[in-house]
């Protein structure tokens, strides 16, 4: 572990992210990131419930894309978003300013071209792919109707995302926080005046549904973009007299082009489980869905405590206090793992408390309390490792977390086959995803520990 000093530059000493406890900060920055997290999962919840109104063949289309929103926002938000808020958070615990208001319009070019192709890519290959993940049918042609129009927003998904990243990396959680909150209350109103055609409006069904994911979006980009301009935040954004630098690109791509390695994992652990617990029936998978839902709504608050850590741990490394770094990787990822391993061993104890609010089936109860008694107690290490991936990307050090990553999967592929092939119950299966986020978990320990900072 590095010991260099911090230095004694007047602007980095008058910096609070340097100087300042570190948990009541950590406190501070996460729970605005909850809030957003929370209303962002509440408006998921919202479309689910408005396309179940427009029948069974358009709920089915809403799985078929589900996971490829869900894939665009964990790039967005989370591994590139990563990889902008780590740059900015270096650049300011350095006391370079000027880099890192270059940093935020390389940031706004990056979001602008990955949601372009996202949207041409969509566009041309869409129902390609959306036949290979198994549409067919009138849910192909719900799945069809409800893209075309939700990934003509993708510029204003990645470009809200990466400059909401920007601030983030410069300490400021309340603006992007709020930003991202009135844009799934607007998707909640949109979607559903739209969708359903409310009042005088004729319902338009799923492209109305979809129709919410392109206008709040541009909105919210919209005012990020002049937010950043008005001089108001520690960044500014200047994007006819900044020249693009390679050096500044790779900045951000060396950490968040890595990173984005680590949601196509995530995705294809989901895709891999689902056909594994499939295979035990209806029933089965009913309860497993009952148990991923809580995973849904626990997933942001991993996020909204690992993201809380990143201007910390970025200053700091930016700084030269790596010691400081580090505890505030390490605290953060205590009270990530904490909070996620209280309601995941909670849950294991009393299962009910959570699966009757979706079903009375003895059945489905009795899946998901096996789910949750195998599983749960894993809960906390996969909350553990989550926090310490946001942190390591603050630090510019991705490579071992992304290893992490791929080790859980491997478990939970080869074990999983392995299981299926001795026809093990499933209860095992179940044992065997707890065990691969404890191996996430402590995989991310030993790549921290072992990685080098500053």
């Amino acid at each position: 572990m590095s010991k260099t000093a911090a230095p004694s530059a007047d602007p980095q000493l008058a910096n609070p992210l340097l100087t300042g406890p570190i948990l009541p900060q950590l406190v501070r920055f996460a729970l605005p990131n909850i809030g957003a997290m929370t209303m962002g999962s509440i408006a998921a919840i919202a479309e689910t419930a408005y396309v179940g109104r427009l029948g069974v063949p358009a709920l089915a289309g809403m799985a078929i894309v589900f996971p490829i929103i869900m894939l665009q926002m964990m790039l967005s938000a989370g591994a590139m978003g990563g990889g902008v808020s780590s740059a900015i958070s270096r650049a300011l615990g350095a006391g370079d300013k000027a880099r890192a208001d270059a940093l935020a319009t390389h940031a706004l070019w990056i979001g602008l071209a990955a949601g372009l192709t996202v949207t041409l890519t969509m566009l041309v290959f869409g129902p390609a792919l959306f036949r290979l993940i198994g549409g067919e049918g009138a849910a192909l042609r719900q799945a069809t109707a409800f893209a075309s129009v939700a990934f003509l927003g993708s510029a204003g998904v990645w470009l809200t995302n990466l400059l909401g990243a920007v601030l983030r990396g410069a300490g400021n959680m309340r603006v992007p926080s709020a930003t991202i909150f009135v844009i799934s209350a607007m998707q909640v109103v949109v979607g559903g005046v739209l969708g359903l055609g409310l009042g005088p409006v004729p319902q338009f069904g799923m492209p109305g549904v979809a129709a919410g994911q392109v206008v709040a979006p541009a909105c919210g980009a919209l005012f990020l973009f002049f937010y950043l301009r008005s001089g108001r935040a520690a960044v500014r954004l200047s994007p006819a007299t900044t020249p693009l630098s390679g050096k500044l690109f790779t900045d951000i791509l060396k950490v968040g082009a890595m990173a984005c390695v680590s949601p196509l994992q995530t995705v294809l652990t989901i895709v891999i489980v689902n056909r594994l617990v499939a295979g035990f029936g209806p029933t089965a998978l009913a309860g497993y869905g009952i148990g991923t839902r809580l995973e849904f709504l626990l997933n942001p608050l991993a996020f909204a405590i690992g993201v809380a850590s990143v201007p910390l741990v970025g200053n700091a490394v930016g700084a030269g206090m790596v010691a400081r770094a580090r505890r505030a990787a390490w605290m953060a990822a205590a009270l990530a793992g904490g909070m996620l391993g209280l309601v995941g061993i909670g849950l294991a104890l009393a299962p009910e408390l959570w699966a009757r609010m979706f079903t009375d089936d003895a059945d489905t109860l009795a899946a998901a309390g096996l789910y949750f008694r195998w599983a749960g107690p894993g809960f906390g290490f996969f909350g553990f490792g989550m926090s310490l991936f946001f942190s390591s990307m603050a630090a510019g050090r991705v490579g071992g977390i992304v290893l992490a990553g791929t080790l859980r999967l491997v478990v939970v592929a080869l074990g999983g086959f392995w299981l299926a092939s001795i026809s093990a119950p499933i209860w095992a299966l179940f044992g065997l995803l707890g065990l691969g986020m404890l191996a996430y978990g402590l995989a991310s320990v030993v790549a921290v520990r072992r990685s080098r900072w500053g």
